[in-house]
């Protein structure tokens, strides 16, 4: 199961084009990294690109988090 969620969630995170800040399969896909990890979110309503592979993401509940890929490769989510 670990492995499932960690394959999944650098799949959501593979390097993609500095998009437009409300694509819905973006805030989808975010969303679900920082449930995996088993914050509280709800629903992603916007987002910053910061880098390739690194975001400051918006909560509906008002939280934000930065959602990364680490040096090792790993998806990491920390309160921004």
């Amino acid at each position: 199961m670990r492995l499932c969620r960690t394959i999944l969630a650098c799949a959501l995170l593979l390097p993609l084009p500095l998009l437009a800040a409300n694509d819905p399969a973006q805030l989808r896909d975010l969303a679900a990294v920082i449930a995996l990890q088993g914050l509280p979110c709800g629903a992603v309503t916007s987002y910053e690109v910061k880098g390739d592979r690194d975001f400051v993401a918006t909560c509906k509940d008002g939280n934000k988090y930065r959602v990364f890929v680490n040096a090792e490769g790993r998806v990491v989510v920390r309160k921004a």
